[in-house]
């Protein structure tokens, strides 16, 4: 039934050919979280341990692996075993199974966990408010080829998350393609202009990022790939262009770090509920300074290669 958690054996064809990816054994899933092709698990409601059934898909249209797209297919599955899921109790032997101690280490992680998820949140409320300002107090002509170059790149990117929508989704909040095309050329315009004011702050104040900084980023990353990272390792020892996807943002920080102590910054406790809807008033304006400004607001800046120069960062702006 919907809930069970099933291990299955699993192989499917398309005109009685198998084909890559189509094929597992003990694989384990859920019914009714709708991970699988649509109208795969719903064919699984009622099969017991030990029992073969033949479940016949269509993949769908927008199907990321084209020659499957559109395509009937059957699955010949077997049930190896079926699991329930029950509501454990809150106690220490739920903690030992999480690797706690006990029950209040187990609340203790998750308290400090939470604790860093909002701290990181606020962290990221002053920055954006920060590069705003900085965005507002300062304006200057930047080269054409910079802003269509990084247009690209935000236009690429919304034309595959609109692929890997559902037909019936259509565009995003229903924008024309002029509009998202006239919104991103904002957006593209800012970040190149953001990008260059900051290279500029850390060129003038040596900022740079060290290449401890930079190994501790990507041994980040490759942990996201358990198994795989030594591919990983590898990706970003030989693709220059992956290296600068780590760089650029390490320096940005570290940039926008050294602002931050000039500044006079005042904390100020809040209840979770009331930071929560702070949140969502700053996405409520962030969008229609998008729409309304011909400075719009972004989270993304776009950095230049000489940034991801290495050592210690040295300020030497007064910071009176």
């Amino acid at each position: 039934k919907n809930g069970d958690v099933l291990s299955i054996d699993f192989v499917g064809t398309v005109d009685g050919e198998e084909f890559p990816g189509g094929k597992a054994e003990d694989y384990h899933l859920e019914l009714g979280t709708g991970s699988f092709i649509p109208g795969f698990e719903e064919q699984l409601i009622g099969v017991s341990v030990e029992e073969e059934t033949n479940v016949k898909v269509t993949f769908p249209e927008s199907y990321g692996a084209k020659d499957l797209a559109g395509k009937n297919a059957v699955f010949k599955v077997k049930v190896r075993e079926i699991r329930e899921t029950t509501p454990s109790p809150i106690d220490d032997d739920l903690a030992k199974k999480a690797g706690m101690e006990n029950l209040e280490a187990l609340k203790k992680a998750i308290s400090e966990e939470q604790s860093r998820e909002y701290v990181n949140l606020a962290r990221g409320r002053a920055k954006r408010l920060l590069l705003d300002r900085l965005f507002d107090k300062h304006n200057f002509d930047v080269p054409k080829k910079m802003v269509d170059n990084e247009f690209d790149i935000i236009w690429g990117q919304y034309e595959e998350q609109q692929k890997n929508k559902d037909d019936e989704e259509g565009l995003d909040d229903q924008k024309s393609e002029e509009e998202a095309k006239e919104e991103f050329q904002s957006i593209a315009m800012r970040r190149v202009q953001l990008g260059l004011l900051l290279a500029e702050i850390g060129r003038e104040n040596n900022i740079q990022v060290s290449q401890d900084d930079i190994n501790r980023a990507i041994m980040d990353e490759a942990r996201k790939y358990p198994g795989q990272e030594e591919t990983v390792l590898n990706h970003f020892k030989e693709n220059p262009q992956a290296m600068e996807s780590i760089t650029a943002p390490l320096y940005e920080e570290k940039v926008v770090d050294f602002i931050l102590e000039l500044v006079d910054i005042k904390e100020k406790k809040v209840p979770l509920a009331k930071f929560i809807e702070t949140l969502e008033k700053d996405k409520e304006k962030q969008e229609t300074r998008v729409s309304s400004s011909k400075k719009p607001g972004t989270k993304k800046t776009a950095t230049s290669k000489k940034q991801s120069r290495k050592g210690n960062p040295k300020p030497k702006t007064d910071k009176n």
